[in-house]
């Protein structure tokens, strides 16, 4: 009986293809993990927040006694 076998150059490609879905599916929990813990929920903010002045609680307080509208 004549025993089946592949030639060397289709085994390495079926483990070529094993190995890229191994990693495609690694990489696609790990988007996924980080989607949902909130990696990607505010990415805009962050990087314009230091040009805007932050008023002072101080200033803030001044603002409220001195009667002025804009809080």
């Amino acid at each position: 009986m004549k025993e089946l076998t592949l030639p060397i150059d289709m085994g390495i490609i079926y483990m070529m293809i094993a190995v890229s879905l191994l990693l495609a599916i690694v990489f696609l929990v790990s988007f996924i993990w980080a989607t949902k813990d909130g990696q990607f929920d505010d990415d805009y903010a962050p990087a314009v927040r230091i040009l805007f002045d932050e008023e002072t609680k101080q200033e803030k307080d001044k603002k409220q006694i001195d009667g002025n509208p804009e809080v």
